[in-house]
């Protein structure tokens, strides 16, 4: 799964699975932290385009994330979301500290 993890820049780009639920939720959040640390960077990527279901421990892992990269000025964009996706994203209310971006990389202004 480390494949799913790269850094390009100053950016984590991380490709989340189909399916997020608890239990990949802890290994994509211990993968992403040590990435994080080890890599220093500064933004993190999370791509769903594979995605079709997630849940809470899905907006768990972007909060968490968003809590240690903003302390540092980073930020935390969501690309490739699907309307189920996206429609999580904003019900949580993540659209207030990620950046969620269109299919074809613009920023969606609601």
């Amino acid at each position: 799964m480390d494949e799913d993890y790269k850094v390009i820049d100053n950016y984590l780009m991380i490709r989340m699975p189909a399916e997020i639920d608890h239990h990949q939720s802890v290994d994509i959040s211990k993968r992403a932290d040590r990435y994080i640390v080890s890599k220093q960077v500064g933004n993190v990527v999370f791509d769903f385009e594979r995605t079709t279901f997630m849940d809470s421990s899905g907006v768990g892992i972007i909060l968490g994330r968003y809590r240690k990269i903003s302390c540092f000025g980073g930020k935390v964009y969501a690309v490739n979301a699907g309307s189920r996706i996206r429609r999580l994203l904003l019900l949580s209310g993540l659209e207030n500290i990620v950046e969620i971006m269109e299919r074809g990389g613009e920023q969606k202004d609601d």
